[in-house]
């Protein structure tokens, strides 16, 4: 069975809820699975290494999981329009897969979560595309041919899968966040599934 990377970061669990979302959604997919990875939290001093598994959720993310995935979704928090550090310090780290192309050619996307509605998700994934392509990613998209796409009132965008946790940072994504999610994951695994 193929396995899509569904790789994030989050801090408050929004992101993560959404990743699971895009795995279900992987899943429906025939012969598809997906392999949830997380990146460690980065500080600009470092007080103690990390753990080699962290205590709950996904497993660090180690290089062969890129080299062994059939397709990639990247998932991050909106940081002032931004990926998040710990998501940029790992990518900034992939100069051998870049040099390799260990992600030529496998399908991408991406999401992510903001506390508020117009708090720059889509600046965020549109910037968590650009160094997918540098790594000769095919990236994919939410299509308008997704109904949710034009009636969602909350999250969701045809860059990627979105979340608006809100004031009080709520993680669970809505109906309709949730079932883009899930439309973003099958898109990239029937695309890699066509590719494979």
């Amino acid at each position: 069975m193929a396995e899509i990377l569904v790789l994030y970061y989050s801090r408050g669990g929004s992101v993560a809820a959404l990743a699971r979302q895009v795995a279900r959604g992987i899943g429906e997919v025939e012969g598809m699975s997906a392999r949830l990875r997380t990146v460690p939290p980065v500080a600009p001093v470092t007080v103690a290494a990390q753990p080699p598994v962290p205590d709950d959720g996904a497993p660090y993310v180690e290089s062969r999981d890129l080299a062994e995935c059939a397709g990639l979704l990247l998932g991050s928090p909106t940081r002032f329009g931004n990926m998040a550090a710990p998501v940029k310090h790992f990518i900034d780290g992939l100069g051998s897969e870049w040099a390799s192309g260990t992600l030529v050619g496998k399908p991408a996307a991406v999401f992510t979560s903001t506390a508020t509605m117009h708090g720059g998700q889509e600046s965020t994934l549109l910037t968590m595309m650009l160094p997918l392509l540098h790594h000769g990613c095919v990236i994919a998209g939410i299509p308008f041919t997704e109904p949710g796409l034009s009636a969602t009132r909350t999250g969701g965008t045809p860059y990627g899968a979105s979340h608006v946790a809100g004031g009080d940072n709520d993680p669970t994504p809505s109906d309709e966040e949730a079932k883009l999610a899930r439309a973003l994951g099958r898109r990239v695994a029937t695309l890699a599934a066509r590719l494979g």
